[in-house]
């Protein structure tokens, strides 16, 4: 096979769906010797690592999330006689010499279109077409395909399931390091953690009134934020102000994985209050560290990570202080909170990712 993979996203963000175009590439190029890949990336991206003789790199001129692209990247690609075009971010271009395959993280513009700017809507509503158009459909958990199928209409046999994983890279630190690092940063002795872009979709706003209202009931906890802002940020930093917690919470900004390794192991707890989620990578890293994690009780979370958090539906911000208070109050609950975690979080595998893709690409070439 001739596949080619639209990574021009790696430019863009380093979100998310980066991270999964990026370590399903790798994976990609260590199971498979015999077939040949065409990377393309935007214009601007920086040289990629050598990947294989067998993986080759093209820069395009289309930027990621044009309101064009679909019409562009024909385009660009017409040099490049392919046998599956693989669009990640789900939107395919409009005409291909090759198949089409597409991935579907979430459906959560469909599901909250109230928490997105007016453009971010309009870019978000070409799944209509791309479902039609993709000879296949990856879809990142059960719970997807099953909004694919409620939302979208499309038949249930046309999407297949293929789970994300968790960078091995996640794993417990020492104390020694995690101490050095946590005093380098100026972090809290002991602090709660959360991950995300800062937007309505992440709930961060749940959690912040949990705080206070435990701080009011005489429990006060330190919190370290870790992301950048999205799009309709800007209330939640409002809150922040309107419940004087700047003393209690820590803004980090964006991490590099370096770093994100060592805030996962310094926090003592992490915390995923999430609306809606496709997969969810911080709450699994986070078990990945041993980390316990109290996260919200969404389809797709509880799917992914089965029995190892404690669950609270996303909007009570009583039951997840209540969840917090359990945690604290109990250093067992979170030593099996953690290993527990562990456990499951070495379930998941970019290598099987990568077997469980090519089956996808041969499947609709057969």
């Amino acid at each position: 096979m001739h596949i080619g993979i639209d990574a021009r996203l790696l430019y863009y963000s380093a979100g998310g769906i980066s991270r999964y175009i990026r370590a399903l590439i790798t994976a990609l190029a260590q199971i498979d010797h015999e077939d040949s890949f065409t990377i393309f990336q935007y214009r601007k991206e920086q040289a990629s690592p050598d990947w294989g003789h067998n993986f080759r790199r093209r820069l395009l001129w289309t930027p990621p999330h044009h309101p064009w692209e679909r019409w562009t990247l024909p385009w660009e690609m017409v040099t490049s006689p392919l046998d599956v075009i693989h669009s990640p971010d789900f939107i395919p271009p409009f005409y291909s010499r090759g198949k089409r395959v597409i991935t579907v993280h979430d459906l959560a513009f469909l599901r909250f279109p109230q928490l997105l700017t007016p453009a971010s809507r309009r870019y978000y509503q070409q799944i209509h077409w791309a479902v039609k158009r993709a000879h296949g459909i990856a879809a990142v958990s059960e719970a997807t395909r099953q909004d694919m199928v409620e939302l979208l209409g499309v038949p249930p046999e046309r999407i297949q399931v293929i789970y994300h994983a968790v960078d091995d890279y996640f794993h417990p630190v020492v104390m020694e390091k995690k101490e050095a690092f946590r005093l380098r940063h100026h972090l809290p002795e002991r602090f709660i953690l959360w991950v995300g872009v800062i937007e309505p979709r992440k709930n961060l706003d749940t959690l912040l009134r949990a705080l206070a209202w435990l701080r009011q009931e005489g429990h006060r906890y330190s919190l370290v934020v870790v992301g950048s802002p999205g799009w309709l940020y800007q209330g939640t930093f409002r809150l922040i102000e309107e419940l004087e917690m700047r003393e209690d919470v820590v803004l980090f900004g964006s991490a590099s994985l370096e770093e994100l390794l060592f805030l996962y192991n310094c926090a003592w707890l992490f915390i995923f209050p999430s609306l809606y989620e496709g997969f969810g990578f911080p709450p699994l890293e986070a078990m990945a560290c041993g980390t316990p994690v109290i996260s919200s009780n969404t389809p797709s979370l509880v799917e992914v990570l089965g029995e190892a958090p404690i669950y609270f539906s996303p909007q009570d911000v009583s039951g997840l202080a209540q969840a917090i208070l359990q945690v604290d109050g109990d250093a067992q609950l979170r030593k099996n909170m953690g290993r527990r975690g562990r456990e499951r979080a070495l379930r998941y595998s970019w290598r099987r990712t990568a077997e469980e893709t090519l089956s996808l690409y041969r499947r609709v070439l057969a």
